[in-house]
């Protein structure tokens, strides 16, 4: 891990809402959910990935949640703007609108329709990171884009590209975590987006866990992170059993719907998910909703017997 990364600890994903009449932006919900997410305790906020359904944005609504969730977390906590596009010229466009509002950082996710080789990888990335003097994140998950970019290719790119100094690793492969720190001599910061090996991920020296989870549970992945860090194994084990089923139902049913209709359940509504996504079907919104109810009523937080373990 590096001396001093620009993010760490548990750093969340808000959802982009839609009003539910005219199927717009909504920004006033979008600045109470930020607020809620700063209030509760995040690390960091991190805007406009898959969670954010960025790929579903027009680029002035992009701008729009970018610039409103900055101005909402004013320097609070450090902020992760996702700016990745299709397109180089695009994801430049948006990696300087994030700092000229003042992001901490961007991250860029390589999304393809023709597989890149990696001449093109690397001078997309490249072009992005000259565009801003921000570090930036390369995020790898390869269920969403397409592209595998393994520790080596990670390593190599960071070698050329001098601010490209995060990595966040959602392949779901946890020896990846290790080996992207101890190829790169520890250069580089490792993140963790794969919600199920939160507490691997940590024991293996990431410096934070990128996730949506706050949006619904944020006491428990606070706690989470603080007994990994504060080495409380036993306590650290304990929390994730009890919050490892609904972490695994947010990603088998997708974040933004699940989060979306998470929300609603606490009646703090953000509208539904923008076509072609569709809301959590009422079978596995009953889930959801007994899932939080559990978590929500249980003691384990609360137990000061537990809580030094």
């Amino acid at each position: 891990m590096t001396a001093n990364p620009p993010l760490s600890g548990a750093i969340a994903y808000p959802v982009t809402p839609f009003d539910r009449g005219t199927g717009d932006v909504d920004l006033a919900a979008l600045r109470r959910l930020t607020e809620e997410l700063v209030d509760a305790g995040s690390h960091g906020i991190a805007p406009l990935g898959s969670t954010g359904e960025t790929a579903y944005l027009r680029e002035r609504e992009w701008d729009a949640v970018c610039e409103t969730t900055l101005r909402t977390v004013a320097g609070r906590v450090p902020t992760l703007v996702g700016v990745s596009h299709w397109s180089t010229d695009a994801t430049v466009r948006r990696a300087r609108v994030a700092a000229r509002h003042g992001a901490t950082a961007i991250m860029v996710l390589p999304l393809v329709y023709w597989k890149l080789t990696e001449a093109e990888l690397m001078r997309h990335f490249a072009t992005v990171a000259e565009a801003t003097d921000l570090p930036m994140m390369l995020y790898n998950n390869p269920g969403t884009s397409g592209t595998d970019l393994t520790p080596e290719s990670v390593v190599a790119l960071a070698r050329r590209i001098p601010n490209l100094t995060m990595v966040k690793e959602s392949s779901g492969d946890a020896a990846r975590f290790r080996a992207i720190r101890e190829l790169s001599d520890g250069a580089l910061s490792v993140y963790n987006g794969s919600n199920p090996l939160a507490l691997e991920a940590f024991r293996s020296g990431a410096a934070g866990w990128c996730t949506a989870a706050p949006c619904l549970v944020p006491r428990w992945c606070l706690e989470l992170h603080a007994a990994a860090t504060g080495e409380r194994h036993e306590r650290a084990d304990m929390v994730l059993a009890e919050l490892l089923p609904f972490l695994k139902f947010i990603v088998a049913h997708g974040l933004p719907r699940t989060i979306k209709a998470g929300l609603e359940i606490q009646s703090r509504d953000t509208g539904r998910p923008r076509a072609p996504l569709q809301p959590l079907p009422d079978e596995e919104t009953g889930e959801l909703r007994s899932l939080l109810a559990r978590l929500e009523s249980h003691p384990l937080l609360d137990d000061p017997a537990t809580a030094s373990a």
